[in-house]
């Protein structure tokens, strides 16, 4: 039976190939997807969701329109990571229409009160806490909360300590982890500590479009920017894609390792955004997070590619061999 998910993110790059590998799951149903300003502003996060839903022939699933700004903070977005349309500066054509008359709040509330339904949570919060706000029992029933968010040892991406997302709106995912506390359940951090260690290589983009011509042309459409902008600031060659494992995360939980531990999520002053993990349970209080810190690279980009390109099982065996030699060259 498949599992049904609400994606709410911020599509940026890394949020669309997350998008495309859970559309392309025979586990999953991606019941709705809900955009908050983030990466991209929310009506350019709309355009470009409805972009990658027209690439896979997906038009079918509803897409609302959810927060325009952070609960407090002046919103700043990642367009310099993403480029100026947010989707690598690949200004793929404009898809009309669609537009949903419930907002995101309100689409999460009337779904989560009807029917057993996780959250892949790509972005900031603000969606998830305007919902606790207005529908705390509609919050409660999320089956299982994943999200790409925080750190626990790996520096920042947008400040020292601070990873974008809890930094975009610290205030919503302080809001979010305190209530879990509350309830005594387990939000799923996929932060930079395993986050980074996915890096999407020339080469493997090159493997992508000898195998899918169609497929790999247009993630290196999407991805281009990315690719420059990791050279820039981190002479990586490649780019580090974040939200897909997430998505990879959920479909195979195998994938990773991780902790339990109280999280606290500073908002204030240079701190703002910090995901501080008392890992040695200094504030002696229960666990609300499922803290990531390992992660088996050559196991998500086989998903990844089997996913994405819909890979027969007799030639996934010479693809593996091809994934493992470029994962434990970079290595």
């Amino acid at each position: 039976m498949k599992r049904k998910i609400i994606i709410d993110c911020d599509p940026g790059i890394d949020d669309s190939l997350a998008i495309m590998m859970a559309l392309s799951s025979k586990d999953v149903e991606v019941v709705g997807i809900t955009i908050v300003c983030g990466n991209a502003p929310v009506t350019m996060g709309f355009e470009n969701a409805k972009k990658v839903l027209k690439h896979m022939n997906r038009l079918d699933i509803p897409i609302y329109m959810g927060a325009a700004k952070p609960l407090k903070k002046e919103y700043v977005n990642a367009l310099d990571t993403h480029g100026s349309d947010g989707l690598g500066e690949s200004f793929l054509e404009p898809v009309e229409g669609f537009y949903q008359p419930l907002t995101a709040v309100e689409f999460l509330s009337q779904t989560l009160n009807k029917e057993s339904c996780s959250v892949i949570a790509l972005g900031p919060l603000t969606n998830l806490a305007d919902l606790l706000a207005a529908d705390e029992k509609a919050f409660n029933n999320i089956e299982m909360l994943v999200s790409m968010g925080g750190s626990y040892k790996a520096h920042g991406n947008c400040s020292p300590v601070a990873e974008y997302n809890y930094w975009e709106d610290p205030e919503a995912a302080a809001i979010v982890y305190q209530h879990m506390a509350k309830l005594g359940r387990l939000i799923h951090m996929v932060g930079l500590d395993v986050t980074r260690k996915i890096v999407l290589t020339p080469s493997l983009l090159s493997y992508m479009e000898r195998l899918d011509p169609e497929k790999g042309e247009f993630i290196r459409k999407i991805t281009k920017f990315y690719f420059d902008f990791h050279w820039q600031w981190e002479h990586i060659i490649g780019c580090v894609i974040n939200d897909p494992l997430a998505m990879a995360y959920f479909l195979n939980p195998k994938l990773c390792h991780g902790f339990n531990s109280y999280v606290q999520i500073e908002t204030e002053s240079l701190s703002r955004g910090q995901s501080i993990v008392d890992a040695y349970d200094f504030y002696r209080k229960k666990a609300n997070a499922h803290v990531l810190n390992e992660v088996d690279v050559r196991g998500f980009f086989e998903l990844f590619f089997e996913l994405l390109l819909h890979m027969e099982k007799d030639k996934l065996t010479e693809l593996e061999k091809l994934i493992a030699q470029e994962v434990d060259h970079e290595g």
